[in-house]
């Protein structure tokens, strides 16, 4: 009984917590006025901009883009699909267009 509890327990917190990091992940992303209005005050290069970066660096489609707030300032946050189906999560510093890093499984 004991372990089925267990069990349950973390299938609940595995269904949850990813949600919850979701969330806390998408509070820490500018809304599209926000993003609007940092790129009006130049404090991020163009969407665009930053997507070249990620293409020179990582073959594929980019399917999502963000902008975040980060301990280091505002980063784009990048999904691209590759044609094999492998996802990577590429970062540019909006400041500077410069890359960042790219990891993906």
């Amino acid at each position: 009984m004991r372990v089925t509890r267990t069990l349950l327990l973390g299938l609940a917190l595995g269904a949850v917590l990813p949600g919850i990091a979701g969330a806390a992940d998408r509070k820490a992303c500018l809304s599209p006025e926000e993003r609007r209005a940092a790129l009006n005050a130049h404090k991020a290069v163009p969407l665009g901009y930053a997507m070249r970066v990620v293409k020179a660096k990582v073959p594929g489609e980019v399917v999502k883009a963000r902008l975040c707030r980060q301990a280091l300032g505002l980063v784009y946050v990048l999904t691209v699909l590759a044609q094999d189906g492998k996802v990577t999560q590429a970062r540019v510093d909006a400041a500077d267009g410069q890359w960042l890093e790219g990891s993906g499984g």
